[in-house]
């Protein structure tokens, strides 16, 4: 694996949406998310990690950040059981550590009892090879049940092909936009063809549109250097991340969506791998308010983003 990144970081990201449905919810016909109570729009957080993981998924220019290091493990039409499966027959580390726990169960008196269980070694090659793993972790607990060669056939048995859970260093808050958003964008959209000759004659309503006029949404991020020593998140997949968040609304473009862009992100780092200071108190020092509080707001420019940066904790710097 490589190094692990060393600094804990805490993170405001700011993003806004023009005439679109950021984040439909199946459950109210695809309506853009909204707390009831506030009336401001919401986005997930696995709307957010969604958008990063289709991100890392398209081959970049400059040649970098591919290869097995990036691939993503939740993605369309996985099959998860087969990912997890991949580990126990394409590592000879997993299968001989497979092997080892064989031929101790078999005989205890007579083997030394393996250092470590073999769903830790497989845990560690899919944290390796998939990006979305050792940057979110995930649930890796869920393979099946197969026979699973040793170091010789004689230890061949049937093993649960699992790997545990993985608890990833980077996590994202749901996202709240910092005025209510108005819901009054609702659009019936008609068509002028027909899928067959007896609906020439019908209505030709197809269906209907949501969207908002404008919202700036916030969400907080936090990157433990703990959990990123676990799963082998470098300052290399942090780079990644980086990269991320700033262009990956551009290959995730639809007509729902509107026009979505990142607008800040504003990253305290820690000296400490275990932090300098408490995660909210630094997020009150990210400000934004409306420059015109009787206008509803249109675009980024109706507001005003600000950042203390006088006597910030001891080690604990800005980027």
């Amino acid at each position: 694996m490589n190094a692990a990144i060393q600094n804990r970081y805490d993170f405001v990201y700011l993003f806004d949406v023009t005439d679109g449905n950021p984040n439909g919810d199946p459950d109210a016909g695809n309506l853009p998310r909204v707390d009831a109570e506030t009336g401001q729009g919401l986005v997930t957080d696995v709307c957010l990690k969604r958008k990063v993981r289709n991100y890392v998924q398209v081959p970049k220019d400059d040649g970098r950040y591919v290869g097995a290091r990036y691939k993503v493990f939740i993605r369309e039409k996985a099959v998860l059981n087969q990912l997890i499966e991949e580990a126990y027959t394409a590592s000879p580390a997993v299968k001989a550590a497979v092997g080892a726990w064989q031929k101790y169960r078999k005989d205890k008196k007579k083997q030394p009892r393996p250092d470590r269980p073999f769903e830790d070694v497989a845990r560690d090659w899919l944290c390796e090879n998939y990006y979305d793993i050792r940057t979110f972790g995930a649930v890796l607990s869920t393979g099946d049940e197969k026979s699973a060669g040793g170091e010789d056939a004689d230890t061949v048995a049937k093993i649960k092909m699992t790997a545990g859970q993985v608890r990833g260093p980077v996590q994202l808050t749901i996202a709240r936009s910092i005025d209510p958003v108005s819901q009054a964008g609702e659009f019936t959209i008609t068509r002028c063809a027909v899928t067959n000759e007896k609906d020439l004659e019908k209505e030709r309503t197809m269906g209907r549109k949501f969207a908002i006029p404008y919202g700036l949404y916030r969400a907080s991020g936090y990157i433990n250097a703990t959990l990123a020593e676990q799963t082998g998140f470098s300052d290399e997949d942090l780079g990644l991340f980086k990269k991320s968040l700033n262009e990956m609304f551009e290959n995730d473009r639809s007509a729902a969506r509107g026009l979505m862009a990142p607008v800040a992100c504003i990253a305290f780092r820690h000296e400490s791998r275990l932090g300098n200071a408490r995660a909210d108190q630094l997020f009150r020092r990210v400000t934004v308010r409306l420059k015109e509080p009787s206008r509803p707001p249109r675009s980024r420019d109706d507001y005003l983003i600000e950042v203390d940066r006088d006597s910030l904790p001891a080690g604990v710097t800005i980027e």
